[in-house]
């Protein structure tokens, strides 16, 4: 985290990249249902996602260990901020940043939705059309969206398991 600007979604990105495309450590879905787990859990996605990581790849060591290496670079950063934040330089460079910044998160959602769209599941694809439509067009609270999504993942989930067991039955 001391070498990213623009929030925990641009740590996902670098998560993604070095965990599942560079070392394989996990799968594009293992890392796609951790961006949705950090996402829908409180506090900042950047700790929670090191938080699910770190368990997931070296157990309570590496999750202590992965939500230090989030939190300490920041928190040290964040005593010579009044230093800097003062100066012309630094202030013309952050906000320059920015664009660099949209298009990393955007380059990681693009990403993440490709692998969705590639599942070829009509369920999830309206799940994500649905979403991106709640947000942009209609200016749906975030929060309402990751419920709805939520209630309907279980809702979809419970319809199965009674299907399983009703066709179980029936043998």
């Amino acid at each position: 985290s001391a070498f990213t600007f623009g929030g925990g979604f641009v740590i996902v990105t670098f998560m993604k990249r070095k965990f599942v495309d560079t070392l394989h450590w996990l799968d594009e879905q293992e890392m796609l249902d951790f961006t949705a787990l950090a996402q829908s859990s409180p506090g900042a996605i950047a700790v929670n996602a090191a938080i699910l990581v770190g368990l997931k790849i070296c157990g309570a060591a590496g999750m202590a260990a992965a939500v230090l290496g989030t939190i300490l670079p920041p928190m040290i950063i964040s005593f010579f901020y009044s230093a800097f934040s003062s100066n012309l330089f630094v202030a013309l460079a952050l906000k320059g940043m920015q664009a660099g910044v949209a298009a990393v998160i955007l380059d990681v959602a693009w990403d993440l939705g490709e692998g969705m769209v590639k599942k070829k599941s009509l369920y999830l694809n309206l799940i994500l059309a649905g979403a991106f439509a709640a947000d942009l067009f209609l200016g749906v609270n975030v929060i309402y969206i990751i419920l709805a999504a939520a209630g309907t993942g279980i809702l979809r989930a419970v319809l199965q398991k009674k299907d399983k067991e009703g066709r179980e039955g029936s043998l």
